[in-house]
């Protein structure tokens, strides 16, 4: 799905909605009073309508007889939806529940891209090498620009960083040559950027060149098996990077799902090792 163009009046007024409803300011259940927001937001009760109904697409309000327009649960929302990913990240902050939202995205992209990019050894044209290299080229690039050296601040330099980034993982994604994997990248993107702007706008950030140029260099060798263990260890290298911007390591049980290793919380309220031979 081609993600909402913002424009103007309606788009503006869709995305104050949006961000109130996925905030919980306008929380599950919750009855609309489509006067009030008229009223507030200034805006005509036609244009307030239009806007439901691209909130309404994407499974976060229904208008019932009787009952009006209301928010409908969280587990009806299209959260996958790349305009409702953009929404929870559209302040630019990062509360807790964005990064928790992050992670999530994080874990998705641990399944999603290590088995893409086995596609894209097997398939890549040279048309897919030369993207993914120019997006590498790219990305090395921007490294003058983290202190300003372009004149115009640190700020951009992180954008430039970011949009190198995007540019490979949908370079990436397109080598598949699989259409459904491709739509994946509305999916990683919005992730992915906020991800960018945090990591690149920070000192602690390791230098993303090498691990996307091991990507890189598998794709092109054709090399199935070497393409994946690189491209899980540029996730790890993701990982580490927002936890040392942030100071919070990921919890022992997150740690990819690997068996054994961390602790567990005895009867008497102590902790104890659990080895790979526990159960």
């Amino acid at each position: 799905m081609t993600p909402y163009a913002r424009r103007g009046v309606h788009g503006q007024t869709v995305e104050i909605l949006a961000r109130r409803v996925l905030s919980g300011e306008i929380p599950e259940g919750a009855t609309l009073d489509l006067v009030a927001l008229q009223r507030e937001l200034d805006v005509s009760l036609t244009a307030l309508r239009e806007s439901l109904k691209v909130l309404g697409a994407k499974g976060m309000v229904d208008a019932r007889q009787r009952r009006g327009t209301f928010v409908r649960a969280r587990a009806d929302w299209n959260l996958l939806d790349a305009d409702v990913l953009r929404w929870q990240f559209a302040d630019g902050t990062s509360s807790e529940a964005d990064l928790g939202l992050l992670r999530n995205l994080g874990e998705v992209r641990g399944i999603v891209e290590p088995a893409a990019v086995r596609l894209a050894a097997a398939r890549r044209t040279d048309a897919d090498l030369a993207a993914l290299e120019a997006a590498l080229e790219a990305m090395g690039g921007t490294a003058e620009y983290e202190d300003g050296a372009d004149g115009t601040g640190g700020a951009s330099g992180a954008a430039r960083a970011v949009e190198a980034d995007l540019a490979f993982h949908r370079a990436l994604l397109a080598a598949t040559h699989n259409e459904l994997l491709e739509r994946m990248e509305m999916v990683i993107e919005s992730g992915l950027a906020h991800r960018d702007q945090i990591v690149h706008s920070s000192p602690h950030g390791e230098d993303p060149v090498p691990s996307h140029r091991a990507v890189l260099d598998a794709v092109r060798a054709q090399d199935q098996d070497a393409a994946e263990r690189a491209m899980r260890a540029l996730l790890d290298q993701a990982v580490r990077d927002l936890d040392k911007v942030h100071g919070a390591p990921r919890d022992s049980t997150e740690n990819h799902g690997a068996p054994g290793g961390g602790t567990e919380e005895t009867p008497g309220g102590g902790t104890e090792e659990k080895g790979p031979e526990a159960k």
